[in-house]
């Protein structure tokens, strides 16, 4: 069947507005759609006649299924019911879609087709939320937040399907009337009916530019054409500059935060083996060792992944452990004070005592585990909420058990009751997460500016204590999943300031030296920026501070 048949292929339009559409999970769905048979409900010469020989009353020009709702399926499909189902836990719930989605596929059953089409209906339907929103309310007769969340969220849903993937319009409006009707009620499908016909009549491109005609703010045009809130906008714009890069590569910017996140394995180094991926179509990673690409699918089926000796693992993340195993510790005169003022050392002397000390929920202490495993050091791994320190055991559960110990408590106390333990700390601060909108789509619309004012005092105590913690010689990696500059440069600015015991190692040249090939270019006044657009991570910030002798 064509693509004008299906209900979906998984595959969106590239838009001004960015890549909106590609499927994360799949290359769409066979099954889940009615688009064969809505366009055999309609003229094209087909019969008229019902199942008892009697002529429907209706002209070749009128079509069935737009114009009579209450005769539409009232079924849900379940690959759509998936989306609804991850966008009604977002909203109701304050869940993360990438925790509830995959769970949500498993219980409906969904092949992989079927995830593919419900991975980006969902993702697609939150990431683009602010954009479809401002089309919603041209369309509805009342303010957004008069509707019921539940009507609203089946709006989103069939907005996505009708202005960003390959879904034929009556397929897009019976499906979304008929999950309407099967989950919410009979009541809205004529609202719902209604208000889709009318964002069918426009294409994305279309759209955009009504809702910015006239407007001269080149940050409130972008928050419309590249679906994120104004203040992201501005503080992104900021975060490039603050970090040596052109404000005018905010458009990719924004445009890669939208795009459809691959999926990134890592083998734990001496544990783990990529073999089994790469068997069923990952490719191998280009920036980082042990890494690889895949198209998704469910990876729960992999023994390696099962096993944890495979982990799902954004390469940013990867690089900045490595670059931690990896910097130059200060030794002493009798011990060989070779390294100097090198960044890169060759191999970390065994004995070495590690630190992740904001551990939760485990990837990079895995990563972390296995170096130290490889390496003849130990580590310890500290997570202050109980039920996220389980995750973090079952993340080190593949490294061999005398190699590591879980901590439970509070990070920025462990700098007084353990100083100077430690030969290597990661201290990977909570933060906005601005950094990894691609991957945690609803996150532009919960965040807000007070986020940052309200985290920055949190990480400057956790920096205190990791820098006391840390023995003198040794590295501490300061690291946000953001790159604003409130959460970066300046928290590693006001620790450098107050102590005088305290370099910048150059975490740029760091990460060239771990990296495959190096020539990253994410160096700037000796801290490190990773960018979604420029290297396809996450947007990763790294700085290496070393305590003087």
């Amino acid at each position: 069947m064509s693509d004008s048949g299906r209900s979906g292929s998984g595959q969106g339009r590239s838009s001004r507005g960015g890549q909106r559409g590609s499927g994360a999970g799949g290359s769409g769905t066979g099954g889940s759609g009615s688009g064969g048979s809505d366009q055999r409900r309609g003229g094209g010469g087909a019969s008229r006649r019902d199942a008892q020989g009697r002529e429907r009353n209706r002209g070749p020009q009128r079509s069935f299924t737009e114009s009579a709702p209450s005769q539409r399926t009232r079924r849900a499909d379940p690959a759509r019911l998936v989306a609804f189902e991850v966008l009604r836990a977002v909203a109701a719930e304050d869940a993360y879609a990438n925790l509830v989605l995959p769970g949500r596929i498993r219980q409906h059953g969904l092949d992989r087709r079927d995830a593919g089409f419900a991975t980006e209906l969902s993702y697609g339907a939150l990431r683009n939320q602010g954009t479809y929103d401002a089309i919603l309310a041209r369309c509805v007769d009342r303010d957004l937040d008069k509707l019921d969340p539940a009507v609203l969220d089946a709006l989103r849903i069939g907005a996505h399907q009708l202005v960003a993937m390959r879904v034929p319009a009556h397929a897009a409006l019976d499906q979304t009337v008929g999950l309407a009707r099967a989950v919410i009620g009979a009541g809205p499908s004529a609202l719902i009916n209604a208000v889709l016909r009318k964002v069918a009549a426009r294409s994305l491109d279309e759209w955009l530019d009504e809702l910015v005609a006239g407007e001269q703010d080149e940050t409130k045009v972008a928050s419309v054409r590249y679906a994120h809130p104004e203040w992201i906008v501005r503080a992104l714009r900021q975060s490039l500059v603050a970090h040596g890069r052109p404000v005018g590569e905010i458009n990719d910017l924004l445009e890669a935060d939208n795009a459809a996140p691959v999926v990134n394995l890592v083998a734990l180094p001496g544990l783990g083996s990529l073999d089994e991926a790469l068997e069923n179509g990952a490719v191998p990673g280009e920036l980082v060792e042990g890494s690889a690409l895949s198209s998704g699918g469910d990876l729960g089926r992999l023994e390696s992944v099962r096993s944890g000796t495979t982990r799902v693992q954004d390469v940013g993340s990867q690089l900045v452990a490595r670059a931690l195993a990896a910097a130059s510790l200060e030794t002493g005169a009798g011990e060989g004070a070779a390294h100097g003022e090198n960044a890169v050392e060759g191999e970390s002397a065994a004995g070495e005592a590690w630190l992740d000390l904001c551990a939760g929920p485990g990837g990079k202490a895995a990563l972390l585990g296995a170096l130290a495993n490889e390496r003849g050091a130990t580590l310890v791994a500290n997570e202050p909420a109980p039920h996220r320190a389980k995750l973090v055991s079952q993340a080190l559960s593949a490294v061999p058990s005398d190699v590591w110990t879980v901590r439970t408590g509070d990070g920025r106390e462990v700098g007084s009751e353990q100083p100077a333990a430690f030969d290597r700390v990661l201290v990977d601060v909570p933060c906005s997460g601005l950094g990894a909108l691609r991957r945690r789509p609803e996150s532009r619309w919960r965040r807000t500016p007070k986020d940052l004012a309200d985290l920055g005092p949190l990480q400057r105590e956790l920096l205190n204590s990791a820098l006391a913690a840390v023995r003198p010689g040794g590295v501490v990696a300061y690291v946000t999943c953001s790159p604003h500059p409130a959460e970066t440069t300046a928290v590693v600015s006001d620790a450098l300031r107050k102590r005088e015991d305290l370099e910048l190692l150059d975490a740029g040249s760091v990460l060239d030296a771990v990296s495959l090939g190096g020539g990253l270019g994410a160096g700037h006044e000796k801290t490190a920026q990773l960018w979604p657009h420029v290297h396809s991570t996450d947007a990763m910030f790294l700085a290496l501070i070393r305590r003087k002798r």
